[in-house]
């Protein structure tokens, strides 16, 4: 059974992000979504949360791969939480090149550290290639509208006002 690892901030979670669960959950028998907890980093809501709202998304989303996504919380090292998990390959998305050179230095490194495990990349489809999370949150911070850009659930929260 093939299991990959898809780590990440996911604050929030962007139709990039869900365009790559779907394919990478077509292409590994397991796919476990990890959602960082970074205490040193400021979060539009908690891991858990995140995670659970990952977790509704996708079901409502993506209801033909859902039952093989796992989404958890997890902090250190993303080729420990494969080590525990008997993954063999994480999963990164590419949005453009720019984001190549990063994420190949981190292959790398996590190819030195644990052999046995494969980074692998799946292009974000064309039409959310110009997403990222930091974006989606300034945007929503200045009252912008996200809707195109994350889930209907991600877009109601983020619209909030604060205070």
């Amino acid at each position: 059974m093939s299991t990959a690892v898809y780590p990440g901030s996911f604050d929030p979670v962007t139709l990039g992000h869900l365009d790559v669960m779907e394919r990478a959950a077509g292409a590994f028998d397991r796919l476990i979504v990890a959602v960082l907890v970074n205490p040193r980093k400021s979060v539009t809501a908690a891991a858990h949360d995140r995670a659970a709202e990952i977790g509704s998304v996708v079901a409502e989303s993506a209801p033909g791969v859902a039952a093989r996504i796992e989404v958890l919380t997890f902090d250190g090292l993303t080729v420990d939480l494969a080590t525990r998990l008997e993954a063999s390959f994480i999963v990164r998305g590419l949005r453009a090149v720019s984001d190549f050179e990063s994420e190949m230095q981190m292959a790398h490194t996590n190819r030195k550290l644990r052999p046995a495990i494969d980074t692998v990349f799946f292009m974000t489809a064309l039409e959310h290639a110009y997403l990222s999370s930091s974006l989606v949150r300034e945007i929503a911070a200045f009252g912008g509208d996200v809707s195109g850009m994350v889930p209907p659930a991600v877009a109601r929260r983020l619209s909030v006002p604060s205070g």
